[in-house]
């Protein structure tokens, strides 16, 4: 698993460099269309791994663990654990909650590795002097003790997903001759942009693809945010500079690569095993991020830079190894996906879709819709009253994505939005009522509304 990492890879027609992560989509089924329940760490994390949306657990911020809420929920690693498997937990796969006691042992056969630290304490951890910073931007990252971008000559060991990468290796071996659950969780892309110097090296900043910062024409202002998680706190922030912009986003790729050479040595070690022909593999992403589309930076949003994740299933000796689907996914579609393939009773209460139709036969589909949704304010419990002010819940049909904004208290819509995916990816013009999208937009709004009826959540004043 990794974290913030958008569909930035070379098999999804990035120019990213993910040798890796071509690799193991010549053996898996690469899912084109997948999406996280709401493009935020916790939320997320604890949707899929629990088979329920984010409306089921109650749980839209990263300040609430998912067991304060429902203490009794079985996770996709418990269950196996239950079924006679060892499951394991190498990296931050739940959300990381900063101290060891907040993981979730109950899930795991063994203690966590590496699952509770923060992302601003990931510093260079080297023997000696450390090497210099030839990075120079600071902005913001108020966790980001040295600022967003490092790029040293360091090896990767230096880095938190380096000792991921190691560690997973060396649980493997623990663990092979017996059915398991390895859990392998990378810290990257997400920020601050400090790869080792190498993964730097790999691109030119030049050749990085462009930027296009704008704005959807017609979107709402409800559907942005201010990016602080990035560029720091609002008030009296200096405007980007354009060499700043360009050197965070090539951090963000350098990132990219090196979380792609750390999974390479976790399938080299399955390789060595012998065991991997007896193992699925499956990578995913907890939610996309935007790099400066859109005016935005990080995540926390229902556009598709944010909703849109990577996602592979590798069987073993599987017919269509290679192949690729545009069949609409979400990510707690793989809770109840795992528990088939691997012949387990399936628990109470999944909200997911098995994929394994797919799996058998790429063109077929298993839903109409996937669903983000997201608050507003992102991090309301920051707030006074703890509660949103109002609730995106958005949905990515075959052709467009459709959202309505809705007032938390009394249920009304307040805003929408509309993008036309078939012909403009990028969305960058909301066309809600446009006469050429009526049928789309029809269709659209049945499917949200099936999933998200209107909710009165308190009196309006």
């Amino acid at each position: 698993m990794a974290d913030d990492f958008r569909a930035e890879l070379a098999t999804y027609g990035s120019s990213a460099r993910t040798p890796n992560l071509d690799r193991l989509a010549r053996r898996a089924v690469q899912f084109d269309r997948a999406y996280a329940q709401q493009a935020v760490c916790n939320p997320s994390r604890s949707s899929m791994l629990t088979g329920r949306r984010p409306d089921t657990l109650g749980l839209y911020v990263n300040g609430t663990h998912f067991r304060e809420l429902k203490p009794d929920v079985t996770t996709l690693p418990l269950w196996f654990k239950e079924h006679g498997y060892t499951t394991r937990c190498v990296g931050k796969i739940f959300h990381n909650w900063h101290t060891k006691e907040h993981g979730d042992p109950r899930s795991w056969s063994a203690p966590e590795f590496l699952h509770y630290a923060n992302h601003g304490e990931d510093d260079a951890q080297v023997s000696g002097p450390l090497p210099p910073n030839f990075a120079t931007t600071t902005t913001g990252f108020g966790y980001a003790k040295n600022g967003i971008c490092e790029c040293r000559d360091v090896p990767d060991e230096a880095y938190y997903d380096g000792r991921v990468a190691a560690e997973a290796v060396r649980v493997l071996r623990e663990v092979k001759s017996a059915p398991f659950f390895l859990a392998v969780g990378f810290w990257k892309p997400h920020a601050p942009f400090n790869a080792p110097k190498k993964y730097w090296n790999l691109y030119d900043r030049a050749k990085i693809p462009p930027l296009d910062p704008r704005r959807p024409a017609g979107a709402p202002d409800i559907a942005f945010h201010q990016s602080t998680e990035v560029l720091g706190p609002a008030t009296n922030r200096p405007p980007l500079e354009p060499g700043q912009i360009a050197e965070m986003r090539h951090g963000y790729f350098a990132n990219i690569s090196y979380m792609d050479a750390q999974l390479g040595k976790v399938l080299d070690a399955l390789d060595r095993s012998g065991v991997g022909e007896r193992t699925i593999v499956v990578f995913v992403a907890d939610h996309g991020y935007h790099i400066g589309e859109h005016t935005l930076w990080g995540k926390t949003s229902n556009f598709e830079y944010d909703a849109r994740v990577p996602f592979f299933i590798a069987l073993p000796q599987s017919n269509h190894a290679g192949k690729r689907t545009s069949s609409l996914v979400e990510l707690l579609d793989l809770f109840p996906t795992l528990v088939e393939l691997c012949n387990l009773p399936k628990p109470e209460g999944l909200e997911g879709t098995s994929l394994v139709p797919i799996l058998r036969d790429p063109t077929k589909t298993v839903k109409p819709g996937s669903f983000t949704q997201h608050p507003r304010p992102a991090y309301y419990d920051r707030e006074p009253d703890k509660q949103p002010k109002a609730m995106g819940v958005s949905v990515r049909t075959a052709s467009v994505r459709y959202t309505e904004w809705r007032d938390w208290k009394s249920g009304e819509t307040i805003a929408r939005e509309l993008y036309d995916n078939a012909q403009e990816p990028a969305e960058l013009q909301s066309l809600v009522g446009d006469p050429r999208l009526a049928k789309e937009q029809k269709e659209a709004e049945e499917i949200l509304r099936k999933q998200f009826p209107k909710v009165a959540h308190g009196r309006t004043e």
